[in-house]
């Protein structure tokens, strides 16, 4: 997993933008957590039909801390975002995704109990649906994640004005 800088820290600038900079990043890092948590699961399943729990729980431990570190910072900057820059429709939209993300991991842990219940019983049609079932809602959670971060895109640009604006006359 990837060392971060935390939104806790005092050293931490805590302008508006530096704040969904630092989501921004957040979010990118939960991207490559995704990633590797799905290589992970892989090697798990190629283990069939002698998998290696332990391994696999142990990954399992280090993604949850890693995502719960990300969500705590996540909730630092909303609640920075809508306390000390009154920035409600960007702390609002911020939730948005982190509502998403949350049904994202919940649906993921999902796909892969169906994945592996298709693999362990293949003669079992019903585990086959379920997995494609899994697999588009995943798809339709990403969209909306999408979706929000384009819109947090438009309702920040006005942010990143501002700040030009207030460089130029620090100048």
């Amino acid at each position: 997993m990837t060392e971060s800088v935390s939104v806790t820290d005092n050293s931490f600038e805590t302008t508006a933008v530096k704040l969904i900079q630092r989501f921004h990043l957040l979010q990118q890092e939960r991207v490559e957590t995704y990633t590797l948590f799905e290589e992970g699961y892989v090697a798990y399943l190629k283990g069939h039909p002698n998998y290696n729990f332990p391994l696999y729980r142990q990954l399992v431990h280090e993604i949850t801390e890693t995502f719960n570190k990300i969500s705590a910072d996540i909730i630092v900057i909303k609640t920075r975002l809508n306390d000390d820059h009154q920035q409600s429709a960007v702390a609002g939209l911020i939730n948005k995704i982190q509502d998403q993300e949350q049904k994202k991991l919940e649906t993921t842990v999902q796909h892969q109990i169906s994945r592996q219940n298709d693999i362990d019983h293949p003669d079992v049609p019903e585990h086959k649906e379920q997995s494609e079932s899994q697999k588009e809602k995943l798809k339709e959670i990403v969209d909306k994640i999408n979706e929000f971060l384009e819109e947090l895109k438009y309702e920040s640009e006005e942010l990143y004005g501002e700040e030009e604006d207030e460089n130029l006359v620090e100048r």
